[in-house]
């Protein structure tokens, strides 16, 4: 986790400015939270100017009852009830139009942040990098305080600038010395409560990490709940949560002690609020120069402008778990930012590159965190129109391969240059599907490119679902056509894993690749999930679509249906064979 700036508040203030002016200027949030920004000045305004008529009102008020003028006293009340009326009404539309552009801007923001997040690969990137702890609650959690917050802090230093505005000039008229004495009382006691809370700064930004720590355990014991049964492995769960939970308990206690701490100086502070008034104006009306109805009307002036004034003393928790958040945005958003850049690198790469080849050159891959080599100095051209055979004894060495292929793999050495993922369409082992209906499975893969949230050219998820009658074509061709009939048809809502047999999942992936017609298509051991009859139909397939198949099998595979075969061997060696009759030998060899 990086430093907190040494200028919280200017790190903040910055921020604060960049989010509203991203939100204004956004052609579709921006008017609306214009006008939701608009409300809440004119409710800021009528409010403060109520206060000020209140205390005036108050002020004759509590003198008619001194004076003992019952006519005096009933038209006071009234209007006492009119602007405690009026008050509540503007209070409760300020509360309403502040929650309503809160959760304008933290819509607008999550879908900014997330789509960042899911654009060029970078959740894969930050996952491998482990440079940012959680980030799906940074979007979720810490957006939901950043925008809430934000709007509530923007309109307490707002309200807080025209009480002093509208209150200093009604304290002076007073008591010019009780109009010093606020601004001396509430100086002393922001520094006191600065100093008292500073450590809640660091505090709160452990506790956001450590609660989602522990709660991602849980869903973990729940994920694999099926594999912990069989392995009996409930004593390591049970030691990890206790961890997590202690070290979450542990930095809370901290938080509760520090609060207990600043606690006991603001509390007392804010009684002395109270008296403070009185202390310095009764004396004057003791001696016959001011009305009673002053040291009420002062009391309340001296609480407004204090108030206003002591805006870090009553808002100090509230504001080190907010520099918190924004510290954990700033770090999430700076990453995120910085593997989109790598992302758009690759990409440019990858555009330089033909249709035609996928050329990797002196490669070197390593199993993760280890110095075990599973590839050594590989280097191989695959061409369109003549698919290859990547075959070899040692499974993680072909996952390795055709993961770093796909760029989800760390290369150690070397490079790997191929055309855009959209003209490359990858067919893991064990397929991907998300529960959702049949027309949705055959989505069409998101551009990769930079898209903005801005962009009207930007495509909608609806607009990369195919039309049925081609989804149907797909399916037959792989021999699924009775599919759709079987299941309710092409919107239906389904959990396919457990739905479907593993041979079937595997044909609806490959079903999708046959409609997109890709330039490559990469197959990591497809034989383990489908017969060697259904696979030979499925590369046959793709040799009359001119879609050029490279398959990562554990042994030789229906050699036939390749040109070339490229041999991954024992400790990272590798053999070309652009001939197969040497491959073709080796399988004779070993039947005989």
């Amino acid at each position: 986790m990086s430093r907190l700036s040494a200028n919280v508040l200017q790190v903040t203030l910055s921020r604060l400015k960049a989010m509203v002016k991203a939100v204004a200027l956004d052609p579709r949030m921006g008017p609306k939270a214009r006008w939701l920004l608009a409300a809440l000045i004119v409710c800021m305004l009528l409010i403060n100017g109520l206060n000020v008529l209140n205390s005036f009102i108050g002020r004759d008020f509590m003198t008619a009852i001194a004076d003992h003028n019952e006519k005096e006293f009933w038209d006071e009340a009234i209007l006492y009830v009119a602007v405690f009326g009026g008050l509540t009404f503007v209070s409760v539309m300020s509360r309403f139009t502040e929650e309503s552009l809160g959760l304008l801007w933290r819509k607008w923001m999550t879908w900014r942040l997330f789509e960042l997040y899911a654009d060029h690969r970078v959740y894969w990137r930050m996952d491998v990098s482990e440079e940012v702890d959680n980030p799906d609650q940074r979007i979720a959690e810490d957006v939901k305080a950043f925008t809430t917050t934000s709007v509530s802090f923007v309109l307490m230093l707002s309200n807080a600038l025209l009480t002093v505005i509208a209150f200093s000039g009604v304290l002076w008229h007073i008591s010019p010395q009780l109009f010093l004495v606020a601004i001396g009382y509430a100086l002393i006691g922001t520094i006191f409560t600065i100093q008292f809370g500073k450590p809640l700064i660091k505090l709160n930004d452990q506790q956001l990490d450590k609660e989602a720590a522990f709660r991602s355990s849980l869903i973990g014991f729940r994920e694999h709940a099926d594999m912990i049964a069989l392995s009996r492995r409930e004593a390591f769960w049970i030691d990890r949560a206790f961890r997590l939970l202690q070290a979450l308990t542990d930095n809370l206690t901290a938080i509760i002690r520090t609060n207990r701490n600043v606690g006991f100086f603001t509390t007392g502070f804010n009684w002395m609020i109270q008296i403070i008034p009185a202390l310095i104006v009764a004396p004057l009306f003791i001696e016959g120069k001011v009305e009673f109805g002053v040291i009420t009307q002062s009391a309340v002036a001296f609480t407004q402008l204090m108030g206003a004034f002591s805006l870090i003393i009553t808002q100090f928790q509230s504001i080190s778990s907010f520099v918190a958040v924004i510290n954990r945005l700033s770090l999430l958003t700076e990453s995120a930012l910085k593997e989109k850049q790598q992302g758009l690198q690759s990409l440019e790469e990858a555009k330089l590159m033909s249709e035609k080849t996928i050329l990797i050159e002196n490669l070197t891959l390593n199993a993760p965190h280890s110095p075990h080599c599973l590839v050594r100095q590989l280097t191989a051209s695959f061409n369109r129109q003549k698919p290859v055979l990547v075959y070899g004894p040692d499974a993680s060495a072909l996952t390795a391969l055709f993961r770093a292929i796909a760029g989800i793999w760390t290369t150690s050495e070397g490079s790997i240059k191929r055309p855009p993922l959209d003209q490359c369409l990858f067919v893991s082992e064990r397929p991907y599907l998300t529960p959702c209906t049949l027309s949705e499975l055959f989505l069409r893969p998101y551009p990769d490119l930079g898209n903005d949230l801005n962009d009207p050219k930007a495509p909608k998820p609806e607009d990369l679902i195919p039309h049925e009658a081609s989804i149907q074509a797909a399916l037959s061709m792989v021999g699924l056509e009775s599919l759709a009939e079987r299941h309710g048809g092409f919107h239906t809502l389904h959990d396919w894993d457990s739905e479907l047999p593993l041979a079937e999942q595997q044909l609806l992936v490959i079903a999708r690749v046959t409609l997109l017609v890709p330039a490559f298509v990469l197959l990591d051991r497809p034989g383990s999930s489908l017969d060697p009859s259904r696979l030979g139909q499925v590369l046959e397939i793709f040799k009359e679509l001119e879609i050029t198949a490279i398959t990562f099998e554990h042994t030789i595979s229906h050699i036939e249906l390749h040109e070339k075969a490229l041999e991954i061997l024992e400790g990272g060696q590798w053999q070309w064979h652009d001939s197969l009759q040497e491959p073709l030998r080796e399988m004779t060899q070993r039947s005989n």
